[in-house]
């Protein structure tokens, strides 16, 4: 299944792809106040990016670039990948990768619609995601969201210096 179109009262949200290659996306990857608790980034090019973006085209997932209803500005992703069909779950993840955008509620406002989209048109049964423990901006919006804490791995690498735990969460269909 691939991304569809959605909206909510702010944003729209549209199938990541190639058409959102930019060098200011480039930038977020590489700044370390966005990639600080990422897998990946610091390293990017816009080729780098390109081949990443058009990989991402050919996969049959939910990929969706965020972006401002008047402004058509892309402020960042979010995706729920992979889906498990066994267990009827999607994994959950989101980049707000413009920092001029932060503390405007957009992270939440995209959270809820992708996850509304995922529970009330897809069935899924829940959602998980793994967070970093001392990633607490995006822990404290995860609870507001109704995640739970399901386990903690320890000691999984190091982050803004520090070894980290992963806090693994979950949010159940209710």
């Amino acid at each position: 299944m691939k991304a569809k179109y959605l909206e909510s009262e702010r944003l729209y949200y549209e199938r990541l792809s190639t058409k959102h290659l930019s060098m200011t996306y480039v930038n977020w990857l590489n700044d370390t106040k966005v990639n600080t608790y990422l897998e990946s980034g610091g390293d990017y090019t816009l080729h780098k990016l390109e081949t990443f973006l058009i990989e991402q085209e050919q996969k049959n997932i939910l990929f969706w670039a965020i972006h401002i209803k008047g402004s058509q500005k892309h402020i960042g992703n979010i995706k729920i990948d992979p889906i498990n069909l066994e267990n009827n779950s999607g994994e959950y993840g989101i980049l707000m990768g413009d920092c001029n955008e932060w503390g405007k509620g957009y992270a939440k406002e995209a959270s809820k619609t992708i996850i509304d989209y995922c529970f009330n048109t897809l069935k899924l049964s829940k959602i998980t995601l793994g967070v970093i423990d001392r990633n607490r901006g995006a822990i404290n919006l995860y609870e507001k969201l109704g995640f739970e804490t399901e386990s903690i791995i320890e000691n999984v690498g190091i982050y803004d210096n520090k070894m980290c735990n992963t806090i693994r969460m979950v949010k159940n269909n209710d």
